[in-house]
């Protein structure tokens, strides 16, 4: 059981306990905390892994803490600094389910003889009368994580379990209290846990000095509007912080890495009706071989709409909707759901 220390991951645990499953929780740390330097978050600190202890403990469960600080480095950090100094806008929990909960951290659970690897995600995952895996919305749609999961293969999937993933958020609070955790009211994190107070531009700053190149703000049609401080500080869709005026609003409709470009224009012009995604993870395994009429969502708050989406190859994708989308961003997920199924998914070109 991936314990993180918050009530989702506390309250799975305890189910899978209670229901007479030999359980064994592990923490991942993710950092060197010893740094009075360094502001964290309210998730991923040393208090959580303390309160991930408590709970194991009142369960009656052994729990073994990870040292994943230089995977997670490498997986997860890194990729988000390349990722805006390349003009994309990344998703690092993506990563840290796919590369370390559901690799780096299955790998040691196997290690352990434990068949199965359980989270604390909104989610749900079947098997079908064929023998493959599908991957489903939780029942709570309100708390589904199924898009950040989008990545995981047939041989993930078969190890998981999402004790949560048929559980109303209420439901799971009743269950803590019920089950008297030490967490039964500790907040939900809504932070990236490496960021300090969501200040992500200077977190880039300060661990790639040469980030903050000067760049231009310009119209569509080139002309110059005011100038940048780096390009990392800016993603499509923006408004707020352009430093410019301008008679109606204006928005960041384009970022060009090459030349430090930001582009500003319209809302309007922030509308497309297409997009191409790379590295497209098909959860069944295999592309399909004909377009698809599927739900697509290209933001984790966005709600996904009708589109027609077509594999190119076997990892790259063309989705067409039937209706203009505002700011679709570059290195942002793009997850296709066929219902409440994910098809598969890949990152924004």
């Amino acid at each position: 059981m991936a314990m993180s220390g918050g009530v989702d991951s506390s309250v799975a645990a305890a189910l899978l306990s209670h229901d007479g499953h030999d359980v064994i929780g592990l923490s991942m740390q993710l950092y060197d905390q010893r740094d009075g330097d360094i502001t964290f978050g309210n998730c991923c600190t040393l208090d959580d892994l303390h309160d991930a202890r408590r709970v194991a403990g009142l369960l009656g469960i052994p729990h073994y803490i990870l040292n994943f600080e230089r995977q997670f480095k490498t997986s997860v950090v890194n990729n988000f600094i390349s990722e805006y100094e390349n003009a994309r806008t990344p998703i690092p929990c993506v990563h840290c389910n796919g590369e370390l909960k559901f690799s780096t951290l299955l790998e040691r659970a196997q290690g352990l003889d434990a068949p199965k690897l359980a989270t604390g995600h909104y989610a749900q995952v079947t098997q079908e009368k064929d023998g493959t895996y599908t991957l489903k919305r939780g029942a709570d749609l309100t708390k589904d994580q199924s898009y950040f999961l989008f990545s995981l293969t047939q041989a993930q999937l078969a190890c998981a379990s999402f004790p949560l993933g048929h559980q109303q958020k209420s439901e799971v609070r009743a269950y803590a209290e019920q089950f008297n955790l030490p967490v039964a009211q500790k907040p939900d994190s809504h932070e990236l846990c490496f960021v300090p107070d969501g200040d992500y531009a200077s977190f880039i700053e300060k661990q790639s000095p040469n980030s903050g190149k000067p760049g231009r703000i310009a119209d569509p049609s080139g002309s110059t509007l005011g100038g940048h401080d780096g390009i990392h500080r800016f993603t499509i869709g923006q408004r707020r912080g352009l430093g410019i005026s301008n008679s109606v609003p204006l928005y960041v409709t384009q970022l060009d890495a090459k030349t430090n470009t930001v582009t500003v224009g319209e809302r309007s012009q922030l509308e497309k009706t297409n997009l191409t995604a790379s590295d497209v993870n098909w959860i069944a395994g295999t592309p399909p071989l004909s377009p698809l009429s599927l739900s697509v969502q290209i933001r984790h708050q966005h709600k996904a709409v009708k589109a027609t989406v077509e594999a190119e190859g076997v990892a790259r994708a063309h989705v067409t909707f039937e209706e203009p989308q505002p700011a679709i961003t570059p290195g942002q997920a793009a997850v296709f759901y066929e219902r409440e199924t994910v098809i598969g998914g890949g990152w924004i070109d």
